[in-house]
């Protein structure tokens, strides 16, 4: 376990899961594309689902340019996280369950990004990283659309990575009792592509649809 970046990044309950390093951390963004980010709004807290990709050393996040979420994060001091779970951990006790999951939590000043031909690049990327040769075969984005989208981004400066993994930490006078343990592994699946009901006859399924997956 490396140093954190600072003390806000620093995990305190169960720091043996903790880590620092960059791989990590972009390891676990790159692995979903969901996250929640929260802020404070006219005095009050909010976390709102939404979107992310990483480039680099940044995080990026979009959504409409009438969001709340996004007007009230620009320049403002945000938290970002993200958690995956990839198993429920069942122990001798009530007390010794537990998950086996991937998370990290970014805190930093989030940034829009105003240039429109950066703004379009950036959600190129966000668009080519989940389905690589997708954006070339759509009908191409309009300066509306641009404007309608705000993006916003933040340094991966101040992040930590939380993970746990492995069966249960039960007590051991409990390993002799005759009750089950172990660990039921969770993934999220991608299921067969469904055809859009208008969708021109005959036109068949790009392999990046098939290809896709997250996780």
């Amino acid at each position: 376990m490396t140093d954190a970046p600072t003390e806000r990044t620093r995990v305190k309950r169960l720091n043996k899961r903790a880590k620092y390093d960059a791989e990590t951390v972009h390891a676990i963004l790159d692995a979903t594309p969901i996250c929640n980010v929260g802020y404070v709004f006219n005095g009050a807290p909010y976390v709102t689902p939404t979107l992310q990709w990483r480039e680099g050393d940044r995080v990026y996040w979009h959504g409409s340019s009438a969001s709340r979420m996004l007007e009230t994060c620009e320049n403002a001091q945000v938290c970002l996280s993200v958690s995956i779970i990839d198993g429920f951990v069942m122990a001798r006790s009530a007390f010794n369950h537990s998950c086996n999951y991937r998370s990290v939590m970014v805190f930093g000043t989030a940034m829009k990004v105003t240039d429109p031909a950066e703004k379009e690049m950036r959600l190129r990327t966000f668009t080519e990283q989940l389905w690589p040769g997708r954006w070339d075969i759509l009908r191409p984005v309009t300066a509306q659309e641009i404007k309608a989208t705000t993006v916003l981004s933040m340094p991966l400066d101040e992040a930590s990575a939380k993970v746990r993994t492995g069966p249960a930490g039960d007590d051991e006078e409990d390993y002799a009792l005759p009750i089950w343990a172990g660990v039921i592994p969770v993934r999220q699946q991608m299921l067969p592509a469904v055809d859009d009901p208008r969708l021109i006859p005959g036109l068949k399924a790009p392999p990046h649809i098939g290809g896709f997956k997250i996780g």
